[in-house]
């Protein structure tokens, strides 16, 4: 007689694999309280804070000095401010044209400064700042009219963004419900857009062109996180065909964690070595992306696990119940 053993295909309702796996599609309330508690945020952050727009969306001055030495910005900020009656940013570089540095102040003003107002501001920052030598380099008045130009194209290119994001996902995933994923992906972008503006207005950032490139990695960054983890779902689907949604969301996430983990650990270590290395420095413009990111990485991470796949398990459980 043979001793060989008959073997067979699993036909087991229940899936078997090697991983751990985690309850996500339980975590409803939790993500509801999360989502809440990031809105809430946003809110109080406008409420207290206020939306700080740069320059470029709400018009000014922006004046350019060479200098020589080392310039306290925070100072030149306090005294060109006392000066010109209003709030101003300063941002100090190396100079393409020279081997010299140059700081770029900048200010919201209606009618611009005329060459004898700055005339009078170079003169006033020089009796204060006598071993920099400040020189006015270039002077010139922006038209708030462009940045909202560029703010709304901006907006258009997320909408039309989104919208071919939930048709690709719905082509891909057709055979596990692809538009409703396509969806919950989209929701699950708007928590984590929602947590780096959040994040910026309660640390005093203005919006700026910094805060619109930390939109646009994020939305590329999660987007891509989401789409993992509905592959797993979809290759279970046809492993376990058995298997109901919730069983392959939690198999497809626990199977995602530890990737999804240890890539996060890495970018969002990485961006907090850049924010500490830039504050250090004094180049506190760059913070305005560096900060916001971090969150904006950190939300990614969790919604593409629980926001998404989650919330796309409790539509799919609605539409069962009607049916």
């Amino acid at each position: 007689m043979s001793n060989k053993k008959k073997t067979t295909a699993p036909t087991t309702e229940t899936p078997s694999v090697s991983e751990k796996i985690y309850d996500f599609c339980s975590k409803k309330t939790m993500i509801l309280v999360i989502a809440v508690c990031v809105i809430l945020a946003l809110v109080a952050g406008i409420i207290i804070r206020g939306v700080n727009l740069a320059i470029e969306f709400k018009g000014g001055t922006m004046l350019t000095y060479s200098y020589t030495g080392d310039l306290d910005l925070n100072k030149i900020e306090s005294e060109t401010k006392n000066i010109v009656g209003v709030p101003v940013t300063a941002r100090a570089g190396e100079s393409l044209d020279s081997d010299g540095w140059q700081v770029t102040l900048s200010f919201t003003s209606e009618e611009g400064l005329t060459a004898d107002r700055q005339f009078e501001l170079t003169e006033s920052l020089n009796a204060v700042f006598p071993e920099n030598q400040l020189e006015l380099f270039d002077s010139s008045d922006v038209s708030p009219s462009s940045g909202r130009e560029f703010l709304l194209k901006c907006l258009l290119a997320m909408v039309i963004a989104a919208i071919l994001i939930i048709i690709y996902i719905a082509i891909r995933f057709k055979k596990i419900g692809g538009w409703s994923a396509g969806i919950c992906s989209i929701f699950a972008l708007c928590h984590d857009l929602v947590t780096a503006l959040a994040a910026s207005i309660l640390f005093g950032f203005e919006f700026n062109a910094n805060i619109v490139a930390v939109i646009l990695t994020i939305l590329g960054y999660s987007i891509n996180n989401t789409i993992v983890i509905y592959d797993r779902i979809r290759e279970n689907r046809g492993l376990y065909p058995k298997a109901s949604l919730n069983e392959l969301i939690n198999m497809g996430c626990s199977q995602s964690l530890r990737r999804s983990i240890r890539t996060s650990v890495t970018t969002i270590g990485t961006m907090i070595i850049v924010s500490i290395v830039v504050f250090i420095s004094g180049y506190n413009s760059l913070l305005s992306f560096s900060v916001p990111l971090i969150f904006g990485l950190i939300s990614g991470t969790y919604s593409s696990l629980f926001v998404a796949p989650v919330t796309w398990s409790w539509w799919k459980g609605k539409d069962s119940k009607k049916d």
